[in-house]
C-alpha cells in the first residue's frame, strides 16, 4: 500500500511539472540531442508577423493537448526506471558469473526443477545469457522512447493544421513579393533602357530632352530600389520599413515616366477612383505597370491606349498597343522570363477577376482585366 501511494504521489508531481511550457521546450531540446528525434519547436512559440489569429489558434491547440507532455514524462520515467533496474542487474550478473568470480552463483528454479550453472563453460554461457538481454533491453527502451517522442512531444493534429496554414501564408506572401519585385524591377529596367537610348541619341541635338530622360531614369530607379529594399527585408525576415504602397493614385506618375521613353500614351480615365481602395487599388496599379512594360518591350511603336474605368461594382483595365513580336511569346530586343502574363493571370484570379489577352485586330494587342470591387461572399 505504501509503495502504491508513493508511486501515485510521484506521478502527480511529475504530471504537474510536465504542464509547464518551459518543461516541454526543455524536453524537446533534450530529445533532439539525446534520442536524435527531429522534433519541431512548440507551435505556440512560433512568431508570425501580421497574423495574430494564427498565433492564438496555435496556443489554443497546444493547451488542448497539454497532457501529452506529462504522459511523456511518466512514460520516460517508468521505462527508464524499469529498464535501468533490470539492465544493471543483468549487467552485474554477467560480469560476476564467469568462472564463479567473486563467489557469484546463479540458478533458476521452476516448480521444483532447478538449474545452477557450474564454473567453466556453463558460467560463461550464463554470463552471456545475462549480457545479451541487458543490451537488448537498453535498445528496446531507446526505440520505445524514440517511437513515443514524436507522438507525445511532437505537434498534435490541430497544431499540424496550424503549421500547414502558417506555411501556406508564408508561401503566399513570398509569391506576392515575387510578383511585386518582377513587376517593379522589370518595368524600371525596361523603361530605363529605352530612356538611356533616347538620351544617347538626343544628347547633342536636344540636351533638355536628354536631361529629362536621365531625370526620369533616376526617379524610376529610386522607386525600384525602395521596392527592392522592402522585399529583401521581408525575405531576410528583418524589420522592413513601410511597404511601398503604389496605388491608382500613382498612375499619372507612371504614365509620365512612360512618356519620357518617347512612347505616346493615350489615357482614358473615368469613374470615381476613391471607391477603389487597399489591395484592389495596389493590384490594379501593378497590373497596369506590367501591361505597359509588355507594351514597351514587345510593341511596334505607335500610341498606347490605357483605359481605366471605375464602376460601383467593377474596375475595368485595358491596355492596347501596336503588336510587334507579340506580347507573350515573341523574342524582341528585350529578353523575357515568360512569367509576366502567367503572373498577371494568377494575380487576377486571386482577386476573382477576369483577364483577356490577345490580338485586337490585325495590328494591335489588347490586355483587358475586369476586377470586382466587392469580392463575392
Amino acid at each position: 500500500m505504501r509503495f502504491v501511494l508513493t508511486v501515485l504521489v510521484w506521478s502527480v508531481l511529475i504530471s504537474v511539472i510536465g504542464l509547464a511550457r518551459t518543461t516541454r521546450r526543455v524536453l524537446i531540446a533534450c530529445t533532439r540531442r539525446m534520442l536524435r528525434v527531429p522534433l519541431p519547436d512548440p507551435v505556440g512559440e512560433r512568431r508570425s508577423a501580421g497574423s495574430p489569429g494564427a498565433t492564438s489558434t496555435c496556443s489554443t491547440a497546444s493547451g488542448a493537448d497539454r497532457w501529452r507532455t506529462p504522459l511523456w514524462l511518466l512514460s520516460h520515467v517508468a521505462l527508464g526506471w524499469a529498464g535501468a533496474q533490470l539492465s544493471v542487474l543483468l549487467f552485474i550478473a554477467g560480469l560476476l558469473l564467469p568462472g564463479g568470480w567473486a563467489g557469484a552463483e546463479a540458478g533458476v528454479s521452476v516448480n521444483g526443477w532447478s538449474l545452477r550453472p557450474e564454473s567453466g563453460w556453463q558460467s560463461w554461457a550464463a554470463a552471456l545469457g545475462c549480457l545479451l538481454p541487458a543490451a537488448a533491453l537498453c535498445l528496446a527502451v531507446t526505440y520505445a522512447l524514440r517511437w513515443l517522442a514524436p507522438r507525445l512531444l511532437g505537434p498534435s493534429s490541430a497544431e499540424r493544421l496550424a503549421l500547414a496554414a502558417e506555411r501556406e501564408r508564408v508561401l503566399a506572401e513570398r509569391n506576392r513579393l515575387a510578383h511585386e519585385l518582377h513587376d517593379s524591377i522589370g518595368h524600371t529596367l525596361t523603361a530605363a533602357t529605352i530612356q538611356a537610348a533616347v538620351a544617347g541619341e538626343v544628347l547633342g541635338a536636344d540636351p533638355v530632352a536628354a536631361r529629362a530622360a536621365l531625370r526620369s531614369i533616376e526617379e524610376s530607379t529610386r522607386a525600384a530600389l525602395e521596392d527592392l529594399d522592402y522585399v529583401l527585408g521581408i525575405l531576410r525576415e528583418e524589420q522592413a520599413g513601410a511597404a511601398p504602397a503604389r496605388t491608382l493614385a500613382d498612375l499619372p506618375e507612371l504614365l509620365d515616366r512612360l512618356r519620357h521613353t518617347g512612347a505616346v500614351v493615350e489615357p482614358e480615365l473615368s469613374g470615381d477612383f476613391t471607391q477603389v481602395q487597399g489591395t484592389l487599388s495596389r493590384a490594379a496599379y501593378r497590373i497596369l505597370q506590367e501591361a505597359l512594360t509588355n507594351a514597351l518591350r514587345h510593341g511596334a511603336g505607335g500610341p498606347i491606349r490605357v483605359t481605366v474605368a471605375a464602376a460601383p461594382d467593377a474596375l475595368d483595365l485595358s491596355v492596347v498597343n501596336r503588336s510587334g513580336t507579340g506580347t507573350s511569346s515573341g523574342t524582341g530586343a528585350f529578353p523575357t522570363s515568360g512569367h509576366g502574363l502567367p503572373g498577371l493571370t494568377e494575380r487576377v484570379r486571386l482577386l476573382h477577376g477576369e483577364i483577356e489577352a490577345g490580338p485586337d485586330g490585325p495590328e494591335h494587342w489588347r490586355l483587358a482585366v475586369r476586377l470586382p470591387v466587392r469580392l463575392p461572399a
